[in-house]
């Protein structure tokens, strides 16, 4: 993975900003985000946030700290200056003092402090990115990360690449709470670090500059990539465009099997997808068992659902109807058993997979319209290689059940795919 970087486009992105420093280092965070956003080994489809701190007048004239992090519904491929809403840091930093805050307070707490009310809610990392003191900020879900942040002792590999140039934080549900954790941790070993390695979740990179800090994030993903292949598990690529522009009678079952269930019976697009990476992938001799593990980042179980559909060549319309009946069945269980220990009541929601394997063919994403259907399979094509790596090096563990399902039923998560939808 190389710097995209661009000395005489940075150079006009910052002229055109104007005088003003803060919209000149605004205008270089954009296009640094823009740079990340558009590596889909870096993130996907609106996973991953950026920040920068900068000074601005306030109501009384003078200078005072402003944080601009990645709002909710932004893509970073495409992020434009509204895309990072501003807020007063002080009081932000402040809430180091609060012990606890829900998930709808903290939401407000952050408003409360925009510089413009009209602005996208600030990322639900806002904090984390808050009490970092550096002035940018970078937090990707690397695949080549992923392969080894999903280990069982995903810490001790981070030590063993990086040794004490990043912070390690284990696992913590984002928001608040991974907010107060990584900043505990950033107290204790930050000094002299240039990121952090968060367990069964991604990577942060932080610089007092926009290229560094884009930089470093390249460069801590490349060598978790040569890490991978000096022990025999490389991340394979992409290997060109997987689509397939075909529908195989399997494919066709599918559909009308999906489309007797609800969200499907008015719209469905599906989306088939066949490489050599998947082929690796689905050939994995206990695939079954694999795939049901969870995702590899916590973000994609609300695309995705904690696990897939698996179907097999030759499958007709009754193979279909029985599989996705098993499946909506797990998945009653499934959120039974996990809402009954739930603080405030869940609504279940529609048990239908977004993802089927159907070894031999491919993987087939769907949803209620191409967009939709893309996004999953462009995650579940990614997830195929992440994992397929993961095995050859150890074993691919990702979040237990409970803390999947506390992502998939977090009402902030929620709120946020409503929007994009």
């Amino acid at each position: 993975m190389h710097s995209r970087w661009d000395d005489a486009e940075a150079a006009r992105i910052e002229a055109a900003a104007g005088e003003d420093p803060a919209d000149r280092a605004l205008a270089l965070r954009v296009y640094t985000s823009r740079l990340i956003g558009q590596e889909p080994d870096l993130v996907l489809h609106g996973g991953g946030n950026t920040s920068v701190k900068v000074a601005r007048r306030n109501g009384a004239g003078e200078l005072a700290p402003v944080i601009h992090v990645k709002g909710s519904g932004w893509d970073l491929a495409t992020i434009e200056a509204p895309g990072l809403p501003g807020m007063w840091l002080d009081p932000l930093l402040a809430a180091r003092n609060i012990p606890d805050m829900s998930d709808e307070e903290m939401v407000r707490f952050l408003r409360a402090e925009m510089l413009d009310q009209t602005g996208p809610t600030p990322s639900v990392e806002a904090l984390m990115h808050a009490f970092l003191p550096q002035e940018v900020v970078d937090h990707t879900h690397s695949a080549a990360a992923l392969a080894l942040a999903n280990q069982p002792d995903a810490a001790g590999i981070a030590r063993a690449i990086y040794g004490d140039r990043l912070c390690v934080v284990p696992y913590v549900m984002p928001g608040f709470a991974l907010s107060h954790a990584a900043d505990g941790i950033f107290a204790a070993e930050g000094e002299g670090t240039e990121g952090m390695f968060l367990v069964n979740h991604g990577l942060f990179s932080f610089a007092g500059d926009a290229r560094t800090s884009y930089e470093n994030i390249l460069r801590f993903t490349n060598e978790c990539e040569a890490f991978l292949a000096d022990n025999g598990a490389p991340l394979t690529g992409p290997e060109g465009d997987a689509r397939v522009s075909w529908t195989p009678p399997e494919v066709v079952a599918l559909a009308e099997a999906l489309g007797a269930h609800a969200p499907f019976r008015e719209n469905l697009a599906v989306d088939l997808r066949s490489s050599p990476a998947i082929d690796r992938y689905l050939a994995l001799p206990d695939l079954a068992e694999i795939s049901a593990r969870g995702t590899v980042t916590p973000d994609h179980v609300i695309r995705i659902k904690p696990r897939l559909v698996i179907g097999a060549k030759g499958f007709a319309r009754g193979d279909w109807d029985r599989a996705l009946a098993a499946y909506a069945d797990w998945y009653q269980a499934y959120f039974t058993r996990n809402a009954a220990r739930a603080t405030e009541p869940k609504t279940m929601l529609d048990p239908m997979p977004r993802v089927a394997l159907i070894p031999g063919l491919g993987i087939a994403g769907f949803g209620r319209n191409a967009r939709e259907a893309a996004i999953a399979a462009d995650l579940a094509e990614q997830s195929a290689r992440v994992i397929w790596s993961a095995e050859r090096f150890g074993r691919f563990t990702p979040l237990a059940e409970a803390d999947l399902f506390d992502m998939e039923y977090w009402s902030l998560e929620q709120a946020k795919l409503r929007a994009a939808g």
